[in-house]
């Protein structure tokens, strides 16, 4: 079950190619990938602890970006949406994907909607096609 400000989609591939292929899927809705954190390593280097891999990714549509920070001055608090991979076991990962609708109602300003759901329509068509890869 998803949480109600994340799209959940388990794609039977490893971390590194559920990496590539959201990446591409994300490219092709306009969207590029600004920040990466490996999690892991992360982890790993400050705590001492292992992990499963993990990796979250800060991915940006600029136009609505900049639109955005036109209508809302601090909706950089926001931004970018974050998708989350997570690897379960060899060869399946679990990728999480921001439910911009729903983070967006955190701001109280009617310019934004439109741009909220135009960006959640893209992140879902991601996920559509995230889920067609675990169909296949």
């Amino acid at each position: 079950m998803s949480p109600h400000y994340a799209i959940t989609v388990d794609v039977p591939m490893p971390l590194p190619v559920a990496r590539e292929t959201v990446v591409s899927l994300l490219a092709a809705e306009g969207f590029g990938v600004l920040t990466e954190i490996d999690v892991q390593a992360t982890l790993h280097a400050k705590l001492g602890v292992d992990t499963e891999p993990h990796v979250i990714l800060g991915a940006c549509a600029p136009q609505f970006a900049w639109q955005a920070i036109q209508a809302e001055e601090a909706i950089g608090v926001l931004l970018p949406c974050n998708v989350v991979l997570r690897e379960l076991r060899p060869g399946h990962t679990r990728v999480f994907l921001t439910r911009v609708p729903a983070l967006f109602t955190l701001v109280d300003n009617e310019a934004m909607a439109p741009i909220a759901a135009e960006v959640g329509a893209r992140i879902e068509r991601v996920a559509e096609e995230l889920r067609g890869t675990s169909e296949a």
